[in-house]
């Protein structure tokens, strides 16, 4: 009788042993990963604020130091004093040197006002606005895969590379990566 418990137990054990190696040849065989064929990435109009700026010509005065043109009036009013002076004699000598003065003062603040209006300066400015703009932007991926020698299409938030990883006989869609959440 030990003969034949020995016999038995070795044909269980043998049993048990192909059938391990079969299993073991199916799990070997099926592949851990799908093969990514084509990726395409789904977009979607989405409206942002962007702001613009441009350098712009504004033209303007100069401030004026001397905006009552003070400087003209006292350098014509003497000077317009030493010419009525020399051209008057005796006692107009007096009367010619205040008209020359009055008339030197008036010509030389009417020359200091052109002067100052001529003193246009052109200077750059920035302007800036906030417009609308539109753009695409990628919110999805729609990915083609072979697995197992059939082709599936399956959409995803991230790019998968040029594998999907395969648990079970399923894909794993999971973005994995270093700080996102599956």
């Amino acid at each position: 009788m030990e003969r034949s418990l020995l016999v038995g137990a070795l044909l269980v054990t043998g049993a048990v042993a192909s059938i391990g190696a079969v299993g073991g040849f199916v799990a070997a065989s099926t592949p851990d990963y799908a093969q990514v064929v084509r990726v395409e990435p789904v977009t979607r109009a989405v409206t942002v604020k962007v702001q613009e700026c441009n350098d712009a010509q504004a033209a303007g005065r100069k401030p004026s130091a001397d905006s009552h043109r003070i400087a003209g009036t006292v350098i014509g009013g003497m000077v317009g004093g030493v010419i009525g002076h020399q051209f008057g004699n005796g006692s107009g000598r007096t009367l010619a040197t205040v008209a020359g003065a009055a008339g030197g003062a008036y010509a030389g603040n009417q020359v200091q006002k052109k002067v100052q209006e001529k003193n246009a300066a052109a200077a750059s400015e920035r302007r800036c606005r906030v417009v609308n703009r539109t753009e695409q932007k990628v919110f999805a991926y729609d990915v083609r895969y072979r697995f197992d020698g059939r082709l599936g299409t399956v959409r995803m938030d991230h790019e998968p590379g040029d594998r999907i990883p395969v648990k079970n006989g399923k894909l794993v869609l999971l973005d994995e990566s270093p700080g996102k959440k599956g």
